[in-house]
Order: structure tokens, then C-alpha cells, then sequence
């Protein structure tokens, strides 16, 4: 990106060639966030019945130009979308700083996917709690863009840029209840936390930068790829690696999670669970398999041990909950720890790409089971006015659909078959063991063990949910908005599809993304 800026400053230099096609879901988006603005601007609160519904139909409308990338992508095309053409060249070269792959496009429509979801987990929620609906459908967007451009981000500061624009909106959602203690506090710690973890990750780009003369990852790649290289390269590999494991939520760098969570609005927990979760986790891989290619070294014993801390920790604090929320935000610390595993074998060439597929194959079914989870709660929530496990109590008799659907979502979470979690589980259980390392079967071990201590905590609730009887006698039914009704339908037929089916969300996630490319 400095190149080329360097280079743009020079009379001589012909300005790159930008694919507009190929931009073409960032640029719906862009345009998506600026209606929601110009009608909150124009209209204000006479906009306010029309925003949620725009914002769903405008993510729904960004699939088709993604379809359409996606259908030249499969073709064996990668698309760049800036190119530039060299002296006495026929044709323009593609510039490697913002790359549309498959891994890419698959990664754009999980996102686009998910935050569709969370408007209809919004819809109701924001309109009934006297929010400001267009500035938050607006942020929600921006948020979505943010980690649409960190799929193809292929260069530090794209990277930078993107974890940014999704991380900005993400901590004024976070406090979105103003008149909230608890919420303000969420929104605080997110943001302090999130500035600390982009100093620590921008002291680290600064080194590589500093070491490698380049910001884009195919020539840092090079620079550093080899065992000779600098120890400020590697400290700089540490410092980018540790300020995305704040972003992810890894052990030790999770302490903020649980109290955002918890004070953050509902849907808004459910987006940072998975949305931004994810959004920290294709940046992690882009620069592991891009980046750091070849330098094995130094990222697999951080990713052996996060993941063991993460899964371990993670697990051990969510068995003391009381409360819904925070459980499924220590539950998430341990998540991270199962998607982070593969990672600390990717360095191993023969397994490299079928860790990467595991991982991402991961993160679409942790994205279904886990704004499921959320939704079923948001739905109860209109009844007890409360995240309490205790409050959850008998919930079968008055909300039986519920019940069965939080089941479904709680036992995949744990792992257990035909739902979707047992396969991404098993996944990255097989990838391990594929290692032959005594690193890798140690790391499969821990991995069989907490998915037993987890299995623990999802199950009491359930047994709460099912076997308890309800506070007070109290057996008025649940009444479920429309919004509801569909966003619960689609993330549980994607977690039972995804379970029956494996084959479905393997060929879908079966994607490839090597140093260079």
C-alpha cells in the first residue's frame, strides 16, 4: 500500500486499474450504510418503521453480486481488484493488496449471512426498547463492511483499516443502552481493551514493516519466511498474533468479554460473539498463511498454547455461572480455544490447507448454533425480563418450540451427534492427529477432554429448561415476533443441515489459501 502510494506520487506512474465487478459487494454495502444515514437524516424519527426492514433487504441484495464474484471465482479466477499495468505489457498485473478468492467470497457471504440474522434479532428488540433505530442499523453496516474488506485484505494496513471500521460501530453498539450502568461499562471496557490490543498489533505491523521494507504479506512473507530471519521479525510475528488473540477473546487476553456481553444489548452480544469473532479470526489466518508462511516456529506454540488456555479457562469459568450470558461469553473464550487448534499445526505442509478448512468450517457452524442460542434467549427474555439460568426454569411448559430449538443449539455446542458441532469438533480432532506429533496428540487430548467438561454445563441448562418447574407456577406462553420466528428457523436448519448433512458445510468451507495468493 506505501508502494504504492509511493509510486502514485511519480509523474511517470500509471494509476492502477480498479475492478469495479469485483468490488462490487463492498460498494452494495457502502451505499446500503449511506441510505440508512440519509434517511435517518432527512426523515429521523419517521424513519424509524422502515430502517430495520432496508437494512435486512439491502443484506439480502448483497448475495447477488457476491453469487455473481463467487461464479467467476469458481471458475479458477482470482480476481484483484486493483491492477496496474507495466511499461511495454500487454495486459494489466493484478496488485496483491485486495484479493478476491474463494476463502475470501466464502468468508463475505458468512458474513453477510450473519449479520442478516441479527437484524431480525434486532427488529423487535431495538423498536420495543426506545432506540435510535437508523444510527444503529447504520453502525450494524458499517460493522458488516469492516469485516467484508478484512476477508480480502491482503496488506497491513488494509488489515488495519478493516479491523477499524468493523471495531469502531462495534464499541458504540456495545453501550447502546445509554441510560445503562451496566451497558456504558461494556462499551468502556470493549473500547479500552479493543485500543490496547490495535497498539500492541500496530507495534507489531511497525516491526515487520520496519524489517521487511513492505506492508503487503506476500513480500513480508518472503522476507521473513526463512528460519535466518531477524528476531525483530519474529517479535514483530508475536505482537500481531497477541493483538488479535485480544480480539478473539483468547486466554489469557479475554477479561473483557464476559462483563460486554453481559452489559451489551442482546443482538448486539450475539454480533460480537460471532460477527466480530470471526471477522478476528480471518485476519489471524490471512496473515498465518500469507504472512507468516514458513515460519511455524514461531505462531504454532503461541496457537498450542492458547488454545489449550482458551478451551481449559474457558470451560472451567463458565461451569461457576449463573447467568446465561456470561456462560455463553466464558463458552465462547472456550470455543475460540477449539477454532484456534488447527492453528497450531498449519505450519505442517501436508495438513496445511485441511486446517484451514477446519477452521473455517468452525466458524460457519459456531456462527448458526451460537446466534441461535442468543435468539432463544432474547425470545425468553420477553417473558422473565431476565438472562438468569434460574429465571430459564420450566420454560418447557410455556414454551416447548423454544425449549426443543435451545436444546438443539445447547447439544451442538457440546458436540454431541447428528448436530452440526459435533462435525466441526470431530474436524479438528482428525487435523490434529494427522500432525504424527506428540504436540498434536497431546493438543487432541485436551481438545476430547473439555469437549466432556463442557458437555456439563450446556446439559444443566437444558436439564433447567426441561425438567424444572417454572418460577411462580407461571405458564403464559411466549410470544415470538415474526422476526424472531425466522431468524431461530434458519440458524437451527442450518445447525441440523450442517449435522445430518456434513458434506454440505465441508464442500463449502473446502477452501485453500496459500502464501502468495
Amino acid at each position: 500500500m506505501l508502494d504504492l502510494l509511493a509510486q502514485a506520487a511519480q509523474p511517470e506512474f500509471a494509476r492502477p486499474r480498479i475492478d469495479w465487478f469485483a468490488l462490487s459487494p463492498e460498494l452494495v454495502l457502502l451505499s446500503l450504510g449511506a441510505l440508512l444515514t440519509l434517511l435517518d437524516v432527512v426523515f429521523a424519527e419517521r424513519a424509524k418503521a422502515i430502517t430495520s426492514a432496508i437494512a435486512g433487504l439491502g443484506l439480502v441484495g448483497v448475495i447477488i453480486p457476491l453469487v455473481a464474484v463467487w461464479t467467476r471465482v469458481n471458475d479458477g479466477d482470482v480476481l484483484y481488484a486493483f491492477a496496474e499495468k507495466k511499461p511495454g505489457a500487454t495486459d494489466p498485473v493484478g496488485l496483491e493488496h485486495y484479493v478476491i478468492d474463494e476463502y475470501a467470497i466464502v468468508m463475505k457471504i458468512l458474513f453477510v449471512l450473519v449479520g442478516y440474522v441479527v437484524v431480525l434479532l434486532s427488529t423487535n428488540y431495538v423498536a420495543e426498547g426506545d432506540y435510535w433505530e437508523s444510527e444503529y442499523y447504520g453502525l450494524l453496516i458499517s460493522s458488516i463492511l469492516g469485516m467484508v474488506v478484512m476477508a480480502s485484505a491482503r496488506d497491513l494496513i488494509g488489515i488495519f483499516v478493516a479491523l477499524e471500521l468493523l471495531s469502531i460501530p462495534a464499541y458504540l453498539l456495545a453501550a447502546w443502552r445509554k441510560r445503562d450502568k451496566l451497558s456504558n461499562e461494556a462499551g468502556l471496557k470493549y473500547y479500552l481493551m479493543g485500543v490496547f490490543a490495535s497498539a500492541v498489533m500496530l507495534y507489531g505491523m511497525s516491526l515487520l514493516y520496519g524489517t521487511t521494507g513492505s506492508t503487503l504479506l506476500v513480500d513480508i512473507s518472503k522476507a521473513v519466511g526463512g528460519r535466518e530471519s531477524s528476531s525483530i521479525a519474529t517479535l514483530g510475528i508475536v505482537f500481531v498474533a497477541v493483538g488479535f488473540a485480544f480480539k478473539v477473546s483468547a486466554v489469557p487476553f479475554h477479561n473483557w468479554a464476559p462483563d460486554t456481553y453481559e452489559g451489551a444489548p442482546t443482538p448486539v452480544t450475539a454480533f460480537l460473539a460471532v460477527a466480530s469473532k470471526t471477522a478476528g479470526f480471518v485476519a489471524l489466518l490471512t496473515l498465518v498463511y500469507v504472512g507468516f508462511w514458513g515460519r511455524g516456529d514461531v505462531y504454532e506454540p503461541l496457537m498450542w498454547f492458547l488454545a489449550a488456555a482458551s478451551m481449559t479457562i474457558g470451560n472451567l469459568l463458565a461451569l461457576r455461572q449463573t447467568n446465561f450470558v456470561r456462560m455463553m461469553a466464558y463458552s465462547g473464550v472456550a470455543q475460540t480455544g477449539f477454532i484456534i487448534a488447527p492453528l497450531a499445526v498449519a505450519g505442517n505442509g501436508d495438513i496445511a490447507d485441511a486446517a484451514l478448512s477446519t477452521t473455517v468450517n468452525y466458524l460457519a457452524i459456531y456462527a448458526a448454533m451460537n446466534l441461535g442460542a442468543f435468539g432463544v434467549l432474547i425470545a425468553l427474555a420477553r417473558k422473565t425480563r431476565s438472562a438468569e439460568i434460574s429465571d430459564m426454569r420450566g420454560a418447557f411448559h410455556y414454551a416447548p418450540g423454544l425449549t426443543a430449538v435451545m436444546t438443539v443449539f445447547l447439544f451442538s455446542l457440546a458436540g454431541i451427534p447428528p448436530i452440526g458441532g459435533w462435525f466441526a469438533k470431530f474436524r479438528v480432532f482428525s487435523v490434529l492427529v494427522q500432525d504424527d506429533s506428540v504436540s498434536g496428540y497431546l493438543l487432541a487430548v485436551v481438545v476430547a477432554v473439555n469437549s466432556v467438561i463442557a458437555l456439563y454445563y450446556y446439559a444443566s441448562v437444558a436439564r433447567t429448561m426441561w425438567a424444572d418447574e417454572a418460577p411462580d407456577g407461571d405458564l403464559t406462553p411466549v410470544n415470538v415476533p415474526p422476526s424472531l420466528v425466522a431468524a431461530l428457523g434458519i440458524t437451527v436448519a442450518i445447525t441440523l443441515v450442517f449435522g445430518i448433512l456434513p458434506s454440505v458445510v465441508g464442500d463449502f468451507t473446502d477452501v485453500s489459501l496459500l502464501a502468495g495468493g
